[in-house]
């Protein structure tokens, strides 16, 4: 149990600084955690309005962190 808490915790500590919202960094690990999402995929993963992903999408692929290919979303490279 120990040993998950320290990668939870590493993984807490990377995250990029542009994420500001609960949601966006939510939405982000979702997607670094799935290597690839659709909205679809989010809204029911994470019981959000897909209006509200689609804007923090929006927000968290202009910053350069996720790229969208076709209908989904994977992170930047």
């Amino acid at each position: 149990m120990m040993m998950e808490d320290a990668q939870t915790t590493d993984r807490i500590e990377r995250l990029p600084t542009e994420l500001d919202s609960a949601q966006s960094k939510l939405v982000y690990l979702t997607i670094e955690a799935t290597g690839r999402a659709t909205v679809a995929d989010l809204s029911t993963l994470l019981n959000m309005q897909k209006l509200s992903i689609l804007s923090v999408l929006s927000s968290i692929e202009s910053e350069g962190l996720i790229e969208r290919t076709g209908s989904e979303y994977v992170p930047a490279n």
